[in-house]
């Protein structure tokens, strides 16, 4: 999207990622697959610790009711909303992906709406 947050991964998640996009015909996945188009790829040891990663643990905030949330970005078939298991598919999941700290995104939501998020913490990585 214009204007959108740079975003990072790591060269695992990259390739995972852009063959689960092309394994899906949605427009979750077409829209995942724009959003990591986007992304600077690094090799794990050089990923920042700071920075959503899948099975990362992370705590954003939604800016526009200050409302704080904390999820673990996974794989759809790993996806448990009682766990706050978050899909990469989820239109949260897909905001989430490769932001830092303190980054802020706009993010369309399917009812028209827009998501503004930032995030505040990586509690755990597993890279």
């Amino acid at each position: 999207m214009k204007n959108d947050p740079s975003i990072v991964l790591t060269e695992t998640d990259f390739r995972k990622l852009l063959a689960l996009t092309r394994s899906i015909d949605s427009e979750m996945s077409a829209l995942l697959e724009e959003e990591i188009s986007r992304a600077v790829v690094v090799a794990p040891e050089k990923f920042p610790l700071d920075a959503v990663s899948m099975n990362s643990t992370v705590k954003f905030v939604d800016i526009d009711t200050s409302k704080e949330s904390v999820v673990t970005l996974v794989y759809p078939h790993e996806a448990d909303i009682e766990q706050n298991r978050i899909s990469i598919l989820a239109p949260v999941g897909i905001a989430l992906i490769g932001l830092r700290v303190g980054q802020n995104i706009n993010w369309p939501l399917p009812n028209g709406k827009e998501k503004k998020l930032r995030i505040v913490s990586v509690l755990a990585q597993s890279i």
